[in-house]
């Protein structure tokens, strides 16, 4: 019985969920922003967040401490020096879940998970937002004064504010999530990634007969990845609802 046990083993073994923590959070501090499913983000959100709290305090101890749970030396010096300076003043909650639905096939949730601090947009709008609804408790002078402050009320209330951020980045540096691709299993998706394609932008600039080489080569039987680029090009800009209606008229034609 596992009562009260609330961490997800995610299907997998010990050794197998640490290294895809491990490998997960390199990416994260590397890159900034990932797409997983929610179950993992969730996860991984309790195993990087008392790491980062770490590199808030730049010392030998520390250094060694994140070095055991991620040994690589460049995702280390990246948390330090980049990632530390940008949440030097943030009491937690370093990362930010934002969903993007379920994913075609085995209907898993699927989700963005980021650094909070290096969303610039998001940063930008809640500043914007302040500026905006930021009242003075003392009375405005009267005449040519509270005139040119109507004004710039006025400029503030003008000014876009963007209330959300936008959801479905596809240009993200980070490796994708290539099995929402309909046809694309785990052991193509691995068979692509061992050859150099873990993004919907490399997918997208591929021809089909260049798919079919890389997954013949692999021994994998699949249907035909005559689409996959095209899919992989909906997904890269972020059209994840045409894609979706797209395939489902493809799996209706298939029966």
């Amino acid at each position: 019985m596992r009562h009260g046990k609330k961490d997800n083993h995610l299907g997998r073994t010990s050794s197998h969920r640490s290294a895809l923590l491990r490998n997960m959070a390199a990416s994260l501090i590397l890159h900034k922003r990932i797409q997983t499913t929610l179950a993992k983000a969730k996860e991984l959100k309790k195993y990087i967040e008392p790491i980062l709290t770490r590199a808030k305090e730049d010392n030998t101890h520390n250094r060694r401490i994140v070095f055991s749970y991620i040994p690589e030396k460049d995702v280390v010096k990246e948390l330090f020096s980049t990632v530390a300076d940008k949440i030097a003043d943030r009491p937690g909650g370093y990362t930010r879940i934002i969903k993007l639905g379920t994913r075609q096939g085995d209907a898993a949730e699927v989700c963005l998970m980021e650094l909070v601090d290096f969303n610039e947009t998001l940063l930008t709008a809640a500043e914007e937002k302040a500026t905006k609804t930021r009242r003075s408790r003392r009375g405005g002078k009267k005449g040519a004064d509270a005139e040119t402050s109507a004004v710039e009320v006025k400029e503030v209330k003008a000014t876009p504010v963007i209330e959300e951020a936008p959801v479905a980045e596809a240009e993200t540096s980070s490796a994708d999530d290539l099995e929402i691709v309909e046809g694309i299993g785990p052991k193509i998706a691995e068979a692509l990634a061992d050859a150099g394609v873990t993004t919907f932008a490399q997918l997208a600039d591929m021809t089909p007969e260049a798919i079919q080489e890389i997954v013949s080569a692999a021994g994998i039987g699949s249907k035909s990845p005559a689409t996959w680029p095209q899919q992989a090009a909906l997904a890269r800009d972020g059209k994840f609802g045409e894609l979706k209606a797209w395939q489902d008229e493809l799996n209706g034609g298939q029966e």
